[in-house]
């Protein structure tokens, strides 16, 4: 296989763990918070923190080294418009998932907590994920523009 290829390959598979780990722990997180049981709420918000360490962050690093990689492989300027917006958005979901990491760290310890006390989710943990769920929707719309533009490379 040549460079290109691989450097598209990395790229295709790494933008495919992000966004499908992303959709789905985001799911687990709203489904398990639904529940109300601090049982459910601890066990998912876990497995979710550390499906984010294990999938998320490797990805989340791969896609702009390989991005960069199939820049300079193909040819194009750093400073394509589309790619530029490209920059703009991934840098607006980064910006997004880093704080709702820290919220779901919080979630889960405030839901061990709850849990080994027997009480009830405090009501901080239910603001913080108000902000959690706040902030997936621009990530994952930003997200979902940055493949319209890889697709697509328009003319700016």
């Amino acid at each position: 296989m040549d460079a290109y290829l691989t450097a598209r390959w990395l790229h295709i598979l790494s933008s495919t763990v992000l966004f499908g780990t992303g959709m789905g722990t985001a799911f687990q997180m709203v489904w398990a918070m639904r529940t109300g049981r601090v049982e459910t709420i601890h066990s998912v918000a876990s497995g979710v923190v550390v499906a984010d360490w294990i999938f998320t962050t490797p990805a989340g690093v791969i896609q702009p080294l390989t991005g960069l990689w199939l820049i300079h492989l193909a040819g194009y300027s750093l400073t394509e418009p589309w790619l530029l917006a490209t920059y703009a958005l991934y840098a607006t979901a980064f910006l997004c998932w880093a704080p709702v990491v820290v919220l779901q760290l919080r979630i889960r310890d405030m839901a061990a907590q709850a849990l080994a006390a027997g009480t009830p989710l405090p009501a901080l943990a239910h603001h913080y994920y108000r902000i959690w769920f706040a902030l997936g929707w621009p990530a994952f719309a930003a997200l979902v523009a940055v493949f319209w533009l890889m697709v697509n490379r328009p003319e700016l």
